[in-house]
């Protein structure tokens, strides 16, 4: 059975009622969730299920989404639990998520579609990683401006399924762009707030975007 994923509907909610599906162990399934597992470079989710905090978040290939709990619960299937998630986290991980697509589109949309080569959206910071000739600062005062410029428009952020049967979603700026994207989405670009850029050449002919958030 696949799990329901609330954070794709509505991102912001911060607690959910649901159901367990199965119990192996220290390991437990739901019928819904909001608890974001990690994939396309965005960490995992923190919280609890039941009061019991979650250790890992996991996806398979057939798209379900697995909890590992800490020692002493004593959950079993049919069980209603509460699932909570650690919303300044999330928030933080939402922000700095689509400040790192917005930069990757920018560099598509303007430097002829680099090779990307690794991605991670973190806590504290983003990261792009293309195959690159020469030091990629040279284009952060373009980044910047544009980057920014979308920021301080304030533009809605639409967030929707392409297919839902196969869970492919997008995300859309009109006039900016529409991209394949997985991942939990703020609804405005405002929310980001302003950001900066730190190169940091990671092997020849590689180079690095690190996105920070200024609060």
């Amino acid at each position: 059975m696949t799990v329901e994923k609330i954070f794709w509907t509505d991102p912001y909610q911060t607690e959910l009622i649901a159901t367990v599906t199965s119990v192996s162990g220290n390991v437990v399934t739901l019928d819904r969730t909001i608890f974001y597992a990690f994939a396309g470079g965005q960490e995992s989710d923190k919280g609890a299920i039941h009061g019991f905090k979650v250790l890992k978040a996991e996806k398979n290939d057939d798209k379900e989404l697995y909890y590992v709990l800490e020692d002493g619960h004593d959950l079993k299937p049919d069980d209603e639990v509460i699932v909570e998630i650690d919303w300044s986290r999330r928030y933080r991980l939402m922000r700095l998520h689509f400040a790192a697509e917005i930069i990757l589109e920018l560099v598509y949309q303007r430097f002829n579609q680099p090779e990307k080569v690794g991605a991670h959206i973190a806590e504290d910071k983003a990261r792009l990683d293309f195959n690159w000739e020469g030091s990629i600062s040279r284009i952060f005062p373009l980044l910047e401006q544009k980057a920014n410029d979308l920021i301080d428009a304030d533009l809605f952020i639409k967030s929707e399924f392409s297919d839902r049967n196969n869970e492919q979603r997008y995300w859309e700026i009109e006039g900016f762009g529409k991209v394949s994207c997985g991942g939990t989405h703020i609804r405005r670009t405002g929310e980001i707030g302003s950001i900066s850029l730190k190169r940091n050449n990671i092997g020849k002919g590689k180079e690095r975007i690190e996105i920070y958030l200024s609060s």
